[in-house]
């Protein structure tokens, strides 16, 4: 386990209970609720709150209040269910010493990058061990307000040491089957959610290195003995054609390198189940050709989702500094309608990872919540509008 703390780019842990039990009765008044995508939203509704769990929601008409329930008067406001973000790092200089940093700084941190878009579940798919660990920690223990977060450490192809990491930064680059196996036992052992694999890495000018089928085939198959999902970070052709033959669950990523898959690549996505994260933002930080790899990659979102692949909201905020989802949000509208859009960040996820309690604004459900400034229907950006982010029924976020 010790070679493996030193090599993993992040380290995964244990995640602690949510506090729910200490949320206070909460009653959210007046807004538009859309229970789910496609279901007809409620007007003037209330959702009450209890535990950290929906009790009831409805017209207000219909519903009535105990005299207990802390009121919030959500009129004119839209509700939806809390957003995943499915791809994010905690690698900014903001997380460093993340045992020790005031609380208050690290929840004010978490509301810059995250809660104030409405997130309430994020996947951390590479970050910096010890801060990873920290920051879990916190945010689990109550001390930190912030999303529920999920690990997965990152192995690469061997070589494969991308361009964008520094050289002095050790990374597992995998040569065999045999260490791969040992080393995705020890760091899902430790609790990891899941993994992401380089299937292939970005060397700058020179060619992708791509993982070898049969090194990634071994991840995917511990990962899966123990229902964890795996992740890729495929950059090429090549490198999707190793997701495909060795059933990788998640591309991290769409391609910067061409507009369409090819209708092999289709095919099997569908045959497999494969889901994608487009982070379309990412193109747009590139210093060449950025609208080139932008159409490749709308054109490629498109192309999955026509093709019936599910489609996971994601950014790669903390490798980029664009916080603010809204471009995110107006770039997957060039391929998605507002519907498809609000499912990558509701119910798609929730499904997908197998969380039934969430995703859904329904009686039952994990009170994980957004109340918008705006319907989503009328302007897809006021997803990004966000006045109030309650996790388990609490206030994690809430617009000064």
């Amino acid at each position: 386990m010790g070679r493996l703390l030193r090599i993993l780019p992040i380290v995964v842990f244990f995640a602690g209970p949510v506090h729910a039990a200490d949320a206070p009765p909460m009653a959210l008044t007046g807004a538009t609720v859309y229970p789910s995508p496609t279901a007809a939203p409620i007007p003037d509704a209330v959702v009450l709150i209890s535990g950290g769990v929906i009790t009831a929601v409805g017209k207000r008409s219909d519903m009535t209040l105990p005299p207990d329930q802390r009121a919030i008067d959500c009129s004119g406001k839209t509700i939806v269910a809390g957003f995943w973000n499915s791809h994010v790092h905690f690698t900014g200089p903001q997380w460093l010493r993340a045992e020790s940093a005031p609380a208050s700084r690290l929840t004010a941190d978490m509301q810059a990058m995250l809660t104030r878009w409405g997130f309430t579940t994020v996947w951390d798919l590479g970050s910096v061990p010890e801060n990873s660990l920290a920051l879990r920690a916190r945010v689990d223990s109550g001390e930190v307000a912030g999303p529920k977060i999920l690990l997965a450490p990152n192995f690469f192809p061997k070589g494969g040491h991308p361009v964008y990491v520094p050289a002095d930064v050790p990374l597992p680059e995998v040569a065999t089957p045999g260490e791969m196996t040992d080393l995705v036992t020890a760091a899902l052992a430790m609790g990891g959610d899941g993994i992401k694999l380089f299937t292939g890495a970005f060397m700058g000018d020179r060619p992708v290195v791509n993982m070898d089928v049969a090194v990634a085939k071994a991840a995917v198959d511990v990962a899966h003995a123990r229902g964890s999902p795996v992740f890729a970070h495929p950059t090429n052709q090549a490198g999707v054609d190793v997701v495909l033959a060795s059933h990788v669950d998640v591309l991290a990523h769409t391609m910067s390198t061409q507009r369409s898959y090819t209708d092999e690549q289709l095919r099997g996505f569908k045959a497999q189940g494969t889901a994608l994260i487009p982070t379309l933002s990412l193109w747009t930080t590139s210093p060449i050709n950025a609208d080139r790899m932008l159409d490749a990659g709308v054109g490629q979102l498109k192309n999955f989702s026509d093709n019936g692949g599910t489609i996971l909201f994601g950014t790669d905020v903390g490798f980029i500094r664009i916080v603010d989802t809204t471009l995110e949000l107006e770039l997957m509208a060039r391929a998605l309608s507002a519907d498809q859009v609000l499912a990558s960040l509701t119910t798609n996820p929730a499904a997908y990872f197998h969380a039934a309690r969430k995703g859904r604004v329904e009686a039952g459900m994990d009170a994980d919540l957004v109340v918008l400034d705006g319907d989503p229907a009328a302007d897809i950006r006021n997803l990004a509008r966000v006045a109030i982010t309650i996790r388990a029924g609490q206030v994690i976020y809430q617009k000064p």
